[in-house]
């Protein structure tokens, strides 16, 4: 019995697939670029580079127009989440990333045994699939596909050579501690700090802790929290922190301090002012 589900991604060009099946897949090709992981059992196919085997935890990828078929190990079932991307979408990441067109992409590895390249597919999934109720921003979206893009085509085709300069980063914080409502861009910001977009992106990284995406949401969270403290509404506080809603707004400020903006509102009104 085969078990299919498309899911939305947000992302124009980007469709997002799982599957729990013991199909045998005849020879066929895509339009598009794929990039999977395997999450149970295994299978063999055919590829571009030969007779493959993935097992749990490999990163699987295929090429447009390159011929591969699917048998499972055993004939047991496998389940696996898959990300086709279209050559338009692969043109804007690829320039990300200084690799040129999508003409100039090429997946070399059609199963990867590489612990990163799965933790970043699985982050890519988290984020786009699997983050919750609204879709994630724009710059979330392109920082995970970035991140998850890079780890699959590997560091033979391009290193990372970012300038270690500080001052860069900074003027960067300071754009979005300035403007934290803002709807920040990843190309804004390596047009303002004159770096590609993945460069932007490791630089900042390695310089806060946070990726951009995270450290605007970190900035947002405070926000959200000093409002919440000072009593504001809390839906009056989401929106006036930068969230989309007010769930959005307590999931963060959960994960962030490990409670909800409700509690620690009740807890700030509760609290006995200290007297001297």
């Amino acid at each position: 019995m085969a078990d299919f589900a498309a899911h939305a991604t947000g992302v124009e060009g980007l469709q997002a697939v799982s599957g729990r099946s013991a199909h045998c897949f005849p020879r066929h090709t895509h339009d598009d670029f794929g990039i999977g992981l395997v999450v149970d059992g295994g299978q063999r196919s055919a590829s571009g580079r030969g007779q493959v085997e993935a097992g749990p935890g490999n990163v699987i990828t295929v090429n447009p127009g390159e011929v591969h078929d699917g048998t499972p190990i055993r004939g047991e079932p496998r389940e696996w989440h898959m990300f086709y991307l279209s050559p338009s979408l692969i043109d804007e990441i690829g320039a990300g990333l200084d690799v040129g067109s999508a003409t100039a992409v090429e997946f070399h590895h059609p199963v990867m045994a590489d612990r990163q390249a799965a933790r970043t597919f699985g982050a890519a999934w988290q984020t786009l699939v699997g983050g919750g109720p609204s879709p994630p921003s724009p710059l979330a979206a392109e920082e995970t596909l970035l991140t998850c893009l890079h780890g699959c085509l590997g560091r033979r085709q391009h290193s990372d050579g970012t300038p270690g300069n500080p001052s860069r980063i900074a003027r960067l914080r300071s754009m979005i501690d300035d403007d934290v409502l803002g709807d920040h861009s990843l190309q804004r910001l390596a047009e303002e700090a004159g770096l590609s977009r993945f460069q932007t992106l490791r630089a900042f990284a390695r310089a806060t802790g946070f990726t951009p995406h995270a450290y605007l949401l970190e900035r947002r969270t405070q926000l959200a929290r000093r409002l919440i403290l000072g009593g504001n509404p809390l839906a009056d506080a989401a929106a006036a922190s930068g969230f989309s809603d007010q769930s959005h707004m307590t999931r963060a400020f959960r994960k962030r301090y490990g409670l909800t903006p409700a509690a620690a509102q009740s807890a700030a009104c509760a609290a006995i002012p200290f007297k001297t």
